[in-house]
Protein backbone atom coordinates (compact mmCIF):
# COMPACT_ATOMS: atom_id res chain seq x y z
CA UNK A 1 0.00 0.00 0.00
CA UNK A 2 1.24 3.37 -1.20
CA UNK A 3 1.95 6.23 1.87
CA UNK A 4 1.89 9.66 1.44
CA UNK A 5 3.83 11.79 3.76
CA UNK A 6 2.45 13.55 6.24
CA UNK A 7 4.93 16.44 5.15
CA UNK A 8 2.34 19.01 2.90
CA UNK A 9 4.82 19.83 0.21
CA UNK A 10 6.27 15.77 -0.23
CA UNK A 11 2.36 14.81 -0.39
CA UNK A 12 2.35 17.50 -3.37
CA UNK A 13 5.38 16.16 -4.74
CA UNK A 14 4.14 12.63 -4.50
CA UNK A 15 0.59 13.54 -6.21
CA UNK A 16 2.20 14.98 -9.30
CA UNK A 17 4.82 12.11 -9.65
CA UNK A 18 1.37 9.87 -10.13
CA UNK A 19 -0.59 11.36 -11.76
CA UNK A 20 1.81 12.93 -14.08
CA UNK A 21 -0.19 11.59 -16.85
CA UNK A 22 -2.63 14.77 -15.72
CA UNK A 23 0.06 17.96 -17.07
CA UNK A 24 2.25 17.40 -20.19
CA UNK A 25 6.58 52.93 -19.01
CA UNK A 26 7.81 58.21 -20.77
CA UNK A 27 9.50 60.67 -18.90
CA UNK A 28 6.00 62.53 -17.79
CA UNK A 29 3.73 60.82 -15.64
CA UNK A 30 1.38 58.59 -17.52
CA UNK A 31 -2.52 59.11 -16.73
CA UNK A 32 -3.97 55.90 -15.08
CA UNK A 33 -6.98 54.79 -13.67
CA UNK A 34 -7.63 53.39 -10.23
CA UNK A 35 -10.67 51.73 -8.53
CA UNK A 36 -10.64 52.32 -4.69
CA UNK A 37 -11.90 49.01 -3.34
CA UNK A 38 -11.91 48.65 -0.19
CA UNK A 39 -14.91 48.36 2.52
CA UNK A 40 -15.96 45.04 1.70
CA UNK A 41 -19.22 43.79 2.63
CA UNK A 42 -19.87 41.80 6.16
CA UNK A 43 -18.11 38.81 7.21
CA UNK A 44 -17.97 35.99 6.00
CA UNK A 45 -16.93 37.87 3.18
CA UNK A 46 -13.08 38.80 3.37
CA UNK A 47 -11.85 42.29 3.01
CA UNK A 48 -10.59 43.21 -0.71
CA UNK A 49 -7.91 44.94 -1.61
CA UNK A 50 -7.34 48.37 -3.48
CA UNK A 51 -6.09 47.39 -7.35
CA UNK A 52 -4.53 50.08 -10.27
CA UNK A 53 -5.68 50.62 -13.67
CA UNK A 54 -4.26 51.58 -16.75
CA UNK A 55 -4.89 51.05 -21.00
CA UNK A 56 -2.26 47.73 -22.84
CA UNK A 57 -1.44 48.04 -26.05
CA UNK A 58 -3.44 45.86 -28.03
CA UNK A 59 -1.86 41.86 -28.96
CA UNK A 60 -3.84 39.39 -28.40
CA UNK A 61 -2.44 35.92 -26.66
CA UNK A 62 -2.46 32.77 -28.63
CA UNK A 63 -5.08 30.68 -28.00
CA UNK A 64 -5.37 28.08 -25.21
CA UNK A 65 -4.79 24.38 -26.51
CA UNK A 66 -7.07 22.28 -24.14
CA UNK A 67 -7.64 19.30 -26.28
CA UNK A 68 -6.47 16.79 -24.68
CA UNK A 69 -8.08 15.17 -21.85
CA UNK A 70 -6.16 14.18 -18.36
CA UNK A 71 -5.59 10.71 -16.81
CA UNK A 72 -8.06 9.33 -14.65
CA UNK A 73 -7.27 9.96 -11.22
CA UNK A 74 -5.04 7.25 -9.85
CA UNK A 75 -6.97 5.36 -6.25
CA UNK A 76 -4.91 5.75 -3.78
CA UNK A 77 -5.69 4.16 -0.24
CA UNK A 78 -4.69 7.25 1.55
CA UNK A 79 -6.71 9.63 -0.67
CA UNK A 80 -10.54 10.63 -0.09
CA UNK A 81 -11.56 11.80 -3.47
CA UNK A 82 -14.69 14.12 -3.68
CA UNK A 83 -16.20 14.29 -7.27
CA UNK A 84 -18.35 17.06 -7.38
CA UNK A 85 -20.59 15.38 -9.30
CA UNK A 86 -21.63 13.23 -6.66
CA UNK A 87 -23.01 15.97 -5.01
CA UNK A 88 -25.60 17.18 -7.25
CA UNK A 89 -22.99 19.27 -9.74
CA UNK A 90 -24.37 18.82 -13.51
CA UNK A 91 -21.73 20.31 -15.40
CA UNK A 92 -23.60 21.65 -18.08
CA UNK A 93 -22.59 24.97 -18.36
CA UNK A 94 -25.57 26.42 -17.89
CA UNK A 95 -26.70 25.11 -14.46
CA UNK A 96 -25.93 26.87 -10.99
CA UNK A 97 -23.50 23.85 -9.90
CA UNK A 98 -22.42 26.33 -6.78
CA UNK A 99 -24.65 24.24 -3.75
CA UNK A 100 -22.65 21.11 -5.13
CA UNK A 101 -18.99 22.70 -5.06
CA UNK A 102 -19.72 24.39 -1.18
CA UNK A 103 -21.29 20.91 -0.53
CA UNK A 104 -18.16 19.21 -1.77
CA UNK A 105 -15.41 21.51 0.18
CA UNK A 106 -17.29 21.38 3.13
CA UNK A 107 -17.16 17.67 3.03
CA UNK A 108 -13.57 17.51 1.87
CA UNK A 109 -12.26 20.06 4.67
CA UNK A 110 -13.68 18.09 7.42
CA UNK A 111 -12.55 14.73 6.50
CA UNK A 112 -10.55 13.06 9.87
CA UNK A 113 -10.80 9.39 8.88
CA UNK A 114 -7.57 9.14 9.23
CA UNK A 115 -4.24 11.72 10.10
CA UNK A 116 -2.04 10.39 6.60
CA UNK A 117 -5.40 11.00 4.41
CA UNK A 118 -5.42 14.05 1.91
CA UNK A 119 -8.65 15.07 0.21
CA UNK A 120 -9.23 15.96 -3.43
CA UNK A 121 -12.17 17.89 -4.52
CA UNK A 122 -12.14 16.65 -8.24
CA UNK A 123 -13.76 18.77 -11.08
CA UNK A 124 -13.43 16.75 -13.83
CA UNK A 125 -12.64 16.94 -17.41
CA UNK A 126 -15.24 16.93 -19.86
CA UNK A 127 -17.97 19.26 -17.90
CA UNK A 128 -18.56 23.01 -17.44
CA UNK A 129 -19.38 23.86 -14.14
CA UNK A 130 -20.98 27.40 -13.08
CA UNK A 131 -20.24 28.88 -9.48
CA UNK A 132 -21.39 32.20 -8.61
CA UNK A 133 -19.52 34.43 -5.90
CA UNK A 134 -18.42 32.21 -3.35
CA UNK A 135 -15.69 31.66 -0.34
CA UNK A 136 -14.27 28.11 0.58
CA UNK A 137 -13.91 28.33 4.14
CA UNK A 138 -10.95 26.90 6.49
CA UNK A 139 -9.20 25.87 8.53
CA UNK A 140 -9.69 22.45 7.24
CA UNK A 141 -8.75 18.56 8.87
CA UNK A 142 -6.48 17.18 6.26
CA UNK A 143 -4.27 18.79 3.44
CA UNK A 144 -6.35 20.14 0.36
CA UNK A 145 -6.34 18.98 -3.25
CA UNK A 146 -8.53 21.51 -5.30
CA UNK A 147 -8.31 19.19 -8.74
CA UNK A 148 -9.62 21.42 -11.68
CA UNK A 149 -9.38 19.16 -14.81
CA UNK A 150 -12.68 20.49 -16.22
CA UNK A 151 -13.70 24.07 -16.94
CA UNK A 152 -15.00 26.73 -13.81
CA UNK A 153 -16.70 29.88 -15.28
CA UNK A 154 -19.20 32.16 -13.18
CA UNK A 155 -22.25 33.88 -14.60
CA UNK A 156 -22.11 36.18 -17.84
CA UNK A 157 -21.47 39.71 -17.37
CA UNK A 158 -23.13 42.13 -14.35
CA UNK A 159 -26.35 42.11 -15.57
CA UNK A 160 -26.61 38.06 -14.45
CA UNK A 161 -24.44 38.40 -11.19
CA UNK A 162 -26.40 37.30 -8.68
CA UNK A 163 -28.15 40.15 -6.77
CA UNK A 164 -26.90 40.83 -3.25
CA UNK A 165 -23.21 39.15 -3.98
CA UNK A 166 -19.98 40.68 -3.68
CA UNK A 167 -19.14 42.18 -7.32
CA UNK A 168 -15.25 42.60 -6.36
CA UNK A 169 -14.59 38.66 -6.02
CA UNK A 170 -15.38 35.08 -7.49
CA UNK A 171 -13.76 32.49 -5.89
CA UNK A 172 -12.31 33.20 -2.19
CA UNK A 173 -9.83 30.54 -0.67
CA UNK A 174 -10.35 31.84 3.04
CA UNK A 175 -8.18 31.25 6.27
CA UNK A 176 -6.87 27.59 4.55
CA UNK A 177 -3.83 26.57 5.86
CA UNK A 178 -2.30 23.70 3.05
CA UNK A 179 -4.17 23.41 -0.09
CA UNK A 180 -2.28 22.93 -3.76
CA UNK A 181 -4.43 24.27 -6.57
CA UNK A 182 -3.41 22.13 -9.39
CA UNK A 183 -5.15 20.08 -12.57
CA UNK A 184 -4.91 20.39 -16.42
CA UNK A 185 -8.45 22.22 -16.25
CA UNK A 186 -9.24 26.26 -16.87
CA UNK A 187 -11.20 28.60 -14.83
CA UNK A 188 -12.72 31.29 -17.47
CA UNK A 189 -14.03 34.53 -15.55
CA UNK A 190 -15.64 35.64 -18.75
CA UNK A 191 -14.49 38.98 -18.44
CA UNK A 192 -16.00 40.46 -21.41
CA UNK A 193 -18.64 42.09 -20.37
CA UNK A 194 -17.12 43.49 -16.95
CA UNK A 195 -14.48 45.65 -19.27
CA UNK A 196 -17.06 46.28 -21.46
CA UNK A 197 -18.58 48.47 -18.89
CA UNK A 198 -18.97 52.46 -19.98
CA UNK A 199 -16.59 53.61 -17.07
CA UNK A 200 -13.80 51.16 -17.68
CA UNK A 201 -10.32 53.39 -19.42
CA UNK A 202 -10.00 51.84 -22.30
CA UNK A 203 -13.34 53.17 -23.20
CA UNK A 204 -12.61 57.00 -22.70
CA UNK A 205 -8.99 56.48 -24.87
CA UNK A 206 -8.77 60.47 -25.48
CA UNK A 207 -9.73 61.19 -22.29
CA UNK A 208 -12.10 63.60 -23.18
CA UNK A 209 -15.00 62.91 -20.56
CA UNK A 210 -14.70 61.21 -17.43
CA UNK A 211 -17.08 57.86 -17.42
CA UNK A 212 -18.44 56.96 -14.45
CA UNK A 213 -20.45 54.27 -13.18
CA UNK A 214 -20.59 51.33 -11.12
CA UNK A 215 -17.28 49.86 -12.50
CA UNK A 216 -16.73 47.10 -9.14
CA UNK A 217 -15.53 43.77 -10.90
CA UNK A 218 -14.46 40.71 -9.23
CA UNK A 219 -11.16 39.15 -9.12
CA UNK A 220 -11.45 35.48 -10.42
CA UNK A 221 -9.35 33.89 -7.82
CA UNK A 222 -8.33 35.14 -4.18
CA UNK A 223 -6.67 33.64 -1.75
CA UNK A 224 -7.00 35.44 2.19
CA UNK A 225 -5.49 34.88 5.17
CA UNK A 226 -3.90 31.50 4.33
CA UNK A 227 -0.65 29.42 4.20
CA UNK A 228 1.58 26.40 2.64
CA UNK A 229 -0.16 27.01 -0.45
CA UNK A 230 0.73 25.45 -4.42
CA UNK A 231 -0.81 26.22 -7.46
CA UNK A 232 0.41 24.19 -10.47
CA UNK A 233 -0.66 23.55 -14.64
CA UNK A 234 -4.16 25.09 -13.69
CA UNK A 235 -5.04 27.68 -16.89
CA UNK A 236 -6.45 31.26 -15.41
CA UNK A 237 -8.12 33.04 -18.13
CA UNK A 238 -10.62 36.11 -18.94
CA UNK A 239 -10.99 37.22 -15.24
CA UNK A 240 -12.83 40.25 -15.02
CA UNK A 241 -10.67 42.40 -12.62
CA UNK A 242 -7.18 40.79 -11.09
CA UNK A 243 -7.05 36.92 -11.98
CA UNK A 244 -5.35 36.09 -8.64
CA UNK A 245 -4.31 37.45 -5.20
CA UNK A 246 -2.90 36.86 -2.65
CA UNK A 247 -3.16 38.76 0.90
CA UNK A 248 -2.12 37.96 4.17
CA UNK A 249 -0.55 34.67 2.67
CA UNK A 250 2.46 33.06 3.69
CA UNK A 251 4.66 30.05 1.98
CA UNK A 252 2.99 30.38 -1.58
CA UNK A 253 4.60 28.26 -4.38
CA UNK A 254 3.07 29.05 -7.83
CA UNK A 255 4.93 26.54 -10.47
CA UNK A 256 3.71 25.98 -14.21
CA UNK A 257 0.95 28.37 -14.49
CA UNK A 258 -0.62 30.27 -17.50
CA UNK A 259 -2.71 33.26 -17.11
CA UNK A 260 -4.12 34.62 -20.28
CA UNK A 261 -6.70 37.84 -21.36
CA UNK A 262 -6.52 40.04 -23.95
CA UNK A 263 -3.53 42.69 -23.34
CA UNK A 264 -6.78 45.71 -23.94
CA UNK A 265 -8.63 44.09 -21.02
CA UNK A 266 -8.53 47.07 -17.94
CA UNK A 267 -7.16 46.04 -14.92
CA UNK A 268 -6.48 42.43 -14.90
CA UNK A 269 -3.02 42.13 -13.41
CA UNK A 270 -2.03 38.13 -13.73
CA UNK A 271 -0.87 37.94 -10.13
CA UNK A 272 -1.24 40.70 -7.22
CA UNK A 273 0.52 40.25 -3.19
CA UNK A 274 -0.30 42.39 -0.64
CA UNK A 275 0.84 41.60 2.86
CA UNK A 276 2.34 38.34 2.14
CA UNK A 277 5.80 36.53 2.58
CA UNK A 278 7.57 34.03 1.22
CA UNK A 279 6.04 33.76 -2.31
CA UNK A 280 7.55 31.89 -5.09
CA UNK A 281 6.49 32.14 -9.00
CA UNK A 282 8.44 30.32 -10.89
CA UNK A 283 8.10 28.48 -15.04
CA UNK A 284 4.93 30.52 -15.31
CA UNK A 285 3.64 32.19 -18.36
CA UNK A 286 1.26 35.62 -17.78
CA UNK A 287 -0.48 37.43 -21.10
CA UNK A 288 -2.76 40.19 -20.17
CA UNK A 289 -3.80 43.74 -19.51
CA UNK A 290 -2.66 45.48 -16.77
CA UNK A 291 0.83 44.23 -14.34
CA UNK A 292 1.97 40.80 -15.00
CA UNK A 293 2.96 40.50 -11.45
CA UNK A 294 2.25 43.56 -9.19
CA UNK A 295 3.75 43.60 -5.69
CA UNK A 296 1.97 45.21 -2.66
CA UNK A 297 2.12 47.14 0.50
CA UNK A 298 3.22 44.73 3.44
CA UNK A 299 5.10 42.09 0.81
CA UNK A 300 8.62 40.74 1.45
CA UNK A 301 10.80 37.92 0.19
CA UNK A 302 9.18 37.42 -2.87
CA UNK A 303 11.13 35.07 -5.26
CA UNK A 304 10.11 35.15 -9.15
CA UNK A 305 12.40 32.66 -11.38
CA UNK A 306 11.39 31.76 -15.45
CA UNK A 307 8.46 33.93 -15.80
CA UNK A 308 7.42 35.22 -19.23
CA UNK A 309 5.04 38.11 -19.30
CA UNK A 310 3.78 39.30 -22.32
CA UNK A 311 2.60 40.03 -25.26
CA UNK A 312 0.67 43.05 -23.78
CA UNK A 313 0.67 44.14 -20.40
CA UNK A 314 2.69 46.22 -18.28
CA UNK A 315 5.04 44.47 -16.80
CA UNK A 316 6.63 43.41 -13.21
CA UNK A 317 5.58 45.78 -10.96
CA UNK A 318 6.42 47.07 -7.47
CA UNK A 319 3.09 48.93 -6.53
CA UNK A 320 1.87 51.43 -6.21
CA UNK A 321 2.43 52.63 -3.35
CA UNK A 322 1.86 55.29 -0.73
CA UNK A 323 -1.13 56.06 -1.93
CA UNK A 324 -3.87 58.45 0.39
CA UNK A 325 -0.55 59.63 2.31
CA UNK A 326 -0.46 55.76 3.69
CA UNK A 327 2.99 54.12 5.03
CA UNK A 328 4.35 50.75 2.81
CA UNK A 329 6.98 48.27 3.14
CA UNK A 330 8.17 45.89 0.77
CA UNK A 331 11.61 44.23 0.77
CA UNK A 332 13.54 41.35 -0.32
CA UNK A 333 12.05 41.02 -3.96
CA UNK A 334 14.02 39.09 -6.29
CA UNK A 335 12.99 38.80 -10.12
CA UNK A 336 15.63 36.64 -12.32
CA UNK A 337 15.43 34.74 -15.44
CA UNK A 338 12.52 35.83 -16.74
CA UNK A 339 11.36 37.39 -20.41
CA UNK A 340 9.33 40.86 -20.96
CA UNK A 341 8.29 41.14 -24.40
CA UNK A 342 5.39 43.35 -26.39
CA UNK A 343 4.97 45.61 -23.03
CA UNK A 344 4.27 49.07 -21.94
CA UNK A 345 6.59 48.45 -18.93
CA UNK A 346 9.93 45.78 -17.84
CA UNK A 347 10.56 46.16 -14.48
CA UNK A 348 9.22 48.82 -12.52
CA UNK A 349 8.58 50.64 -9.27
CA UNK A 350 5.90 53.42 -8.66
CA UNK A 351 4.81 55.20 -5.78
CA UNK A 352 2.73 58.20 -4.84
CA UNK A 353 3.70 61.15 -3.35
CA UNK A 354 3.21 61.85 0.13
CA UNK A 355 3.45 58.32 1.05
CA UNK A 356 5.96 57.14 3.82
CA UNK A 357 7.59 53.52 4.27
CA UNK A 358 10.64 52.29 1.92
CA UNK A 359 11.14 49.72 -0.93
CA UNK A 360 14.24 47.78 -0.05
CA UNK A 361 16.34 44.98 -1.31
CA UNK A 362 15.43 44.52 -4.84
CA UNK A 363 17.25 42.73 -7.48
CA UNK A 364 16.17 42.28 -10.90
CA UNK A 365 19.16 39.58 -12.70
CA UNK A 366 19.11 38.23 -16.11
CA UNK A 367 16.04 39.62 -17.63
CA UNK A 368 15.55 39.80 -21.42
CA UNK A 369 13.10 42.57 -23.15
CA UNK A 370 11.59 42.67 -26.58
CA UNK A 371 10.44 45.50 -27.88
CA UNK A 372 9.43 46.93 -23.96
CA UNK A 373 8.53 50.62 -24.09
CA UNK A 374 9.91 51.09 -20.42
CA UNK A 375 12.29 48.72 -19.95
CA UNK A 376 13.84 50.21 -16.47
CA UNK A 377 11.35 52.06 -14.27
CA UNK A 378 11.23 54.31 -10.86
CA UNK A 379 8.60 56.63 -11.13
CA UNK A 380 7.76 58.15 -7.43
CA UNK A 381 4.61 60.47 -9.70
CA UNK A 382 2.78 58.05 -9.79
CA UNK A 383 -0.77 60.15 -9.93
CA UNK A 384 -4.00 59.34 -11.37
CA UNK A 385 -5.26 62.31 -12.33
CA UNK A 386 -4.28 66.01 -14.33
CA UNK A 387 -3.41 67.88 -10.79
CA UNK A 388 -1.40 66.26 -8.59
CA UNK A 389 0.62 68.55 -6.28
CA UNK A 390 4.46 68.27 -5.06
CA UNK A 391 4.47 66.38 -1.91
CA UNK A 392 6.95 66.74 0.77
CA UNK A 393 6.68 62.79 1.57
CA UNK A 394 7.66 59.97 -0.29
CA UNK A 395 8.03 55.75 0.01
CA UNK A 396 12.35 55.57 0.21
CA UNK A 397 13.33 53.59 -2.65
CA UNK A 398 16.89 52.08 -1.50
CA UNK A 399 19.30 48.88 -2.40
CA UNK A 400 18.09 48.32 -6.13
CA UNK A 401 20.04 46.05 -8.15
CA UNK A 402 20.00 46.54 -12.29
CA UNK A 403 21.78 43.27 -13.47
CA UNK A 404 22.35 41.87 -17.33
CA UNK A 405 18.78 43.60 -18.59
CA UNK A 406 19.14 43.33 -22.21
CA UNK A 407 17.42 43.33 -25.31
CA UNK A 408 15.45 45.89 -27.36
CA UNK A 409 12.65 48.77 -26.60
CA UNK A 410 10.09 51.35 -28.46
CA UNK A 411 11.96 54.44 -28.99
CA UNK A 412 9.00 56.85 -27.93
CA UNK A 413 10.58 56.76 -24.25
CA UNK A 414 14.23 56.10 -22.81
CA UNK A 415 15.47 53.06 -21.93
CA UNK A 416 15.72 53.89 -18.18
CA UNK A 417 13.71 56.46 -16.05
CA UNK A 418 14.27 57.17 -13.01
CA UNK A 419 11.77 59.84 -11.53
CA UNK A 420 12.96 60.30 -8.07
CA UNK A 421 11.18 62.18 -5.55
CA UNK A 422 12.41 65.86 -4.92
CA UNK A 423 12.76 66.00 -0.92
CA UNK A 424 12.96 61.78 -0.67
CA UNK A 425 16.55 60.55 -3.19
CA UNK A 426 16.54 57.20 -4.79
CA UNK A 427 19.19 56.11 -3.57
CA UNK A 428 22.08 52.69 -3.50
CA UNK A 429 21.00 52.03 -7.24
CA UNK A 430 23.70 49.69 -8.98
CA UNK A 431 23.56 49.24 -12.45
CA UNK A 432 25.40 46.15 -14.09
CA UNK A 433 25.99 45.20 -17.77
CA UNK A 434 22.60 46.91 -19.23
CA UNK A 435 22.30 46.47 -22.89
CA UNK A 436 19.13 47.89 -24.41
CA UNK A 437 18.87 49.34 -27.69
CA UNK A 438 16.31 50.47 -29.71
CA UNK A 439 14.06 47.60 -31.37
CA UNK A 440 13.97 49.64 -34.86
CA UNK A 441 17.84 50.56 -35.08
CA UNK A 442 17.46 54.17 -34.58
CA UNK A 443 19.12 56.14 -32.43
CA UNK A 444 19.97 55.47 -28.71
CA UNK A 445 18.04 57.52 -26.27
CA UNK A 446 19.79 58.66 -23.27
CA UNK A 447 18.38 57.66 -20.04
CA UNK A 448 16.69 60.02 -17.73
CA UNK A 449 17.33 60.50 -13.64
CA UNK A 450 16.19 62.61 -11.43
CA UNK A 451 17.79 62.96 -7.77
CA UNK A 452 18.36 59.51 -8.11
CA UNK A 453 22.04 58.03 -6.75
CA UNK A 454 24.10 55.00 -7.60
CA UNK A 455 26.56 53.08 -9.28
CA UNK A 456 27.26 51.65 -12.52
CA UNK A 457 29.24 48.30 -12.13
CA UNK A 458 30.02 47.48 -15.89
CA UNK A 459 29.78 49.59 -19.39
CA UNK A 460 26.32 49.96 -20.31
CA UNK A 461 24.56 50.54 -23.65
CA UNK A 462 23.55 52.79 -23.47
CA UNK A 463 25.88 54.92 -21.63
CA UNK A 464 24.35 55.64 -17.96
CA UNK A 465 26.00 59.55 -16.73
CA UNK A 466 22.57 60.58 -15.31
CA UNK A 467 23.03 58.93 -11.56
CA UNK A 468 24.89 60.89 -9.02
CA UNK A 469 27.01 59.52 -6.41
CA UNK A 470 25.83 57.88 -3.85
CA UNK A 471 24.93 60.67 -0.79
CA UNK A 472 25.98 60.08 3.10
CA UNK A 473 23.98 58.03 5.47
CA UNK A 474 23.99 61.64 7.60
CA UNK A 475 21.95 63.06 4.78
CA UNK A 476 19.58 60.66 4.51
CA UNK A 477 18.88 60.72 8.14
CA UNK A 478 16.29 58.05 9.40
CA UNK A 479 15.38 56.93 6.20
CA UNK A 480 17.28 53.97 6.02
CA UNK A 481 15.18 52.56 9.18
CA UNK A 482 11.91 53.66 7.50
CA UNK A 483 10.65 50.16 8.07
CA UNK A 484 12.83 48.30 10.24
CA UNK A 485 14.79 44.85 9.38
CA UNK A 486 13.03 41.73 7.85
Amino acid sequence: MLKISRDPFLRFTTLILITSSLFSYGTEARLHYYNDIHNPNSYPEPPYSSFSQSQPPSISPDPDDLSQPPSPCQDLAQEVVHDVRNYGAIGDGITDDTDAFKTAWDSACSNDEDNNTVSILLVPFGFTFVIHSTIFTGPCRSYQYFQVDGTIVPRDGPESWPSGFNKRQWLVFYRIKGMALIGNGVIDGRGQKWWDLPCKPHRNVNKTTALTGPCESPAALRFFMSSNLSMQGVTIKNSPQFHMTFDGCHEVHINSLRITSPPSSPNTDGIHIENSNSVEIHNSVISNGDDCVSIGSGSYNIDILNLTCGPGGHGISIGSLGNQNSRACVSNITVRDSFIKFSDNGVRIKTWQGGSGSVSGVTFDNIQMDNVRNPIIIDQYYCTSKNCPNKTNAVFVNDVVYQSIKGTYDRRSPPMHFGCSNNVPCVNLTLSDIDLVPSKGEMVVDPFCWNAYGVVDELSVPSISCLKSNPSTLLLGGLLGECGAR
